[in-house]
Parts: structure tokens; sequence; C-alpha cells
């Protein structure tokens, strides 16, 4: 039996996860993991509050899309993933700009969350284009070819 657990260590070493899933729990281990290092003047506080909620709801809507019943659900909550991990990346370059004695610690978090913010456009686009191509050979079944065209 293999293990599956992730380290932050791996995230470090440039050893890529490639389960988004795995990926966005780690990411939202981590950044909770930096909010307790972080002093607690009052300006952290304020960060530390707004990062946690949005880290917190990657990983909560993330968890939705995987058990969601529908395409437009999938989208829905992959949506809400997206936007709410550009909101966590803005806090971490917040806190990277405000707290210099733990910039190195912060870049990889930084890079690992715009690449998780890239791959879940990634996904969101592709599941609309697919969506469209079903539709597409849907119509096409019935006859409706010219709002393919236009669709696609």
């Amino acid at each position: 039996m293999t293990n599956t657990n992730i380290t932050n260590e791996q995230l470090t070493t440039n050893k890529k996860v490639f389960d988004i899933h795995k990926r966005i729990f780690n990411f939202v281990i981590s950044v909770l993991k930096l909010t307790k290092l972080l002093p607690k003047t009052q300006q952290n506080l304020v960060f530390i509050n707004q990062i946690t909620r949005s880290v917190t709801s990657i990983g909560a809507n993330d968890q939705e899309a995987d058990g969601s019943s529908s395409r437009k659900e999938f989208v829905r909550s992959l949506t809400i993933v997206k936007k709410e991990t550009k909101e966590t990346n803005y806090w971490l370059k917040i806190i990277f700009e405000m707290n210099p004695g733990y910039n190195e610690q912060m870049k990889s978090l930084i890079q690992e969350g715009q690449e998780i913010e890239a791959i879940i456009s990634s996904i969101i686009q592709k599941s609309k284009v697919s969506w469209l191509i079903d539709i597409g050979w849907l119509l096409i079944g019935v006859g409706y070819w010219r709002l393919i065209y236009f669709e696609i």
C-alpha cells in the first residue's frame, strides 16, 4: 500500500502533485500553517481572518464540485473555487509585502496559488467547451446544425 499523503516538503522541492484535490488540500493546509506563524499585529489579524475564510472556501467548494451531480453544478462550484483562489492569492501578496521576514516561505505558496488558479481556469474552460460540443452533437441529431455553427 502506498502512502498518498502529500507533505509541504513535496510542494517546496518541485515534486508536483497532479491530483488537483490533493494540491488544493495541501495548499489550504500550508496557508493555514502560515497564518499561525505570522505576528499577531492588528493588520495581520485582518489579513489572517480574510485569508482563512477565502482559503478554506477553496477546499470546501472543490469538494462540492467533486461531488456535483451535473455539469452546471460542477462548473458553478469550480467558478467559486477560482474566485476564492484569486482572493487568496491577493491576500498572500498583501501578507508577503507587509511581512518581509516571511518572504522565502511565501514564494512557493504564491506560486502554488497561481498554478492552482490556472489549472482551475483550464478545467472550467474545458468543461464549458465540452458542454457546447455535447449540445452540438445533440442538435445535429435533430437537425439544427446551423445553431451549432454559431454556438461553437
